[in-house]
């Protein structure tokens, strides 16, 4: 696995750059290592690609600030949870170059005539598409998130067709390059105005941007090279996630037509509501109702928790809303080790019906001496008076 490299290096800026800066050293890079200027070199659109990416987080106060915190982990479309999401999976040259002209325009009289190269080609060889990304939202219970889990789906996906092998063309026949682009896949013109020379690039009409045309379609798939399969998934979901969090699966979803690699999927969780928990970041919060005698008294209670219940010791005299916290009974944390706590809200009960023996025992009680709780209005008086000197 390629580890990534610091976005600012890659640039060859400070980390106190500002957006001229960064601007301008993203400029210089990608007019180096531009693909129409390192045609047929792997290693250049490797680095285009970066400075591309690289220019793209930098560039945004909010994606830049998830990077300076976070590292690349915090922009990571698989389980780049702290940022929400800002992953580069199925980034590709085509992207890179569509970012690069979005940013920097297509004419010619800035220093770009050799450049865009007026009746090069911009890429060699017939234009690729990538499938569509699949998303899919996915139901899971607390339980579920406390632990982590494994869970597969079904979905409909466009597959590679079986009868021509995602190349289209009826068996025994060939793909030929389409005559009005010559299998570039893309045609472009070039018109004048006071800012130079305008290149505007556009897919071919002719063969959908494929570079190429099918004279005996399969039948099976009409020409497109995918038809559409029901296609089970397995999903590991860590513990901790949350409602919101998403999870990038590469390369699983629509594959492209005419054999263009495939997109991915990307699942976006639903936490559903539980019955008898409240989450709380890791944290999960139950109400426990006990009676005035064993708030008084004190006694040992049976609580529930996520995946059993266990017992807790409740000391004479607690008062209702009196929290008791039980270590390591909560959510695994999403990116450490270890767990969050339960806490049990304890809630003395009122009995709303009495019957007669239980009214006289309470009428009993009133009457003792020590039963009656406080007066606040005398205590806070109290403590005012002390506080005045009075």
């Amino acid at each position: 696995m390629t580890t990534k490299r610091d976005y600012y290096e890659i640039l060859g800026i400070g980390k106190d750059a500002n957006d001229e800066v960064i601007k301008k050293a993203y400029r210089k890079v990608a007019l180096q290592y531009h693909p129409d200027r390192n045609p047929d070199d792997p290693e250049a659109e490797d680095k285009f690609k970066e400075a591309t990416e690289a220019y793209e987080v930098l560039r945004d106060p909010q994606k830049r600030g998830m990077y300076d915190q976070f590292g690349h982990a915090g922009l990571k479309g698989g389980q780049g949870f702290p940022g929400g999401g800002f992953g580069f999976e199925g980034f590709d040259i085509s992207d890179a170059l569509r970012m690069f002209m979005n940013e920097f325009g297509g004419f010619s009289g800035g220093g770009f005539d050799d450049l865009f190269g007026f009746g090069r080609q911009r890429r060699r060889g017939r234009r690729v598409y990538r499938g569509d990304d699949i998303k899919v939202p996915l139901k899971i219970t607390l339980e579920e998130v406390a632990e982590g889990i494994e869970k597969e789906l079904t979905l409909k996906v466009l597959n590679k067709c079986p009868e021509c092998a995602g190349t289209g063309v009826e068996g025994g026949g060939e793909r030929k390059k389409c005559p009005q682009c010559n299998g570039a896949g893309e045609v472009r013109r070039v018109t004048r105005s006071f800012l130079g020379q305008m290149v505007n690039i556009q897919p071919c009409d002719y063969c959908q941007g494929t570079g190429t045309i099918v004279t005996n379609p399969c039948s099976e798939c009409g020409g497109e090279g995918r038809v559409r399969v029901d296609k089970k998934l397995k999903v590991k979901v860590p513990g901790g996630v949350a409602s919101g969090n998403y999870m990038t699966i590469e390369g699983k979803g629509h594959v492209g037509p005419y054999g263009g690699p495939p997109g991915n999927v990307i699942v976006f969780f639903e936490e559903e509501e539980h019955e008898v928990f409240e989450r709380h970041g890791d944290d999960i919060i139950t109400e426990i109702p006990i009676s005035f005698s064993q708030a008084a008294l004190g006694d040992n209670i049976i609580v529930p928790t996520l995946n059993d219940e266990t017992e807790l010791s409740v000391p004479s005299g607690t008062q209702s809303g009196k929290i008791f916290r039980l270590r390591g009974k909560g959510i695994k944390h999403l990116r450490r080790a270890g767990r969050g706590d339960e806490l049990v809200r304890i809630v003395v009960w009122t009995p709303t019906k009495l019957d007669n023996k239980s009214r006289e025992i309470f009428e009993e009680l009133a009457r003792s001496e020590g039963m009656s709780p406080p007066n606040p209005s005398k205590s806070f008086f109290k403590r005012l008076r002390e506080s005045l000197g009075v």
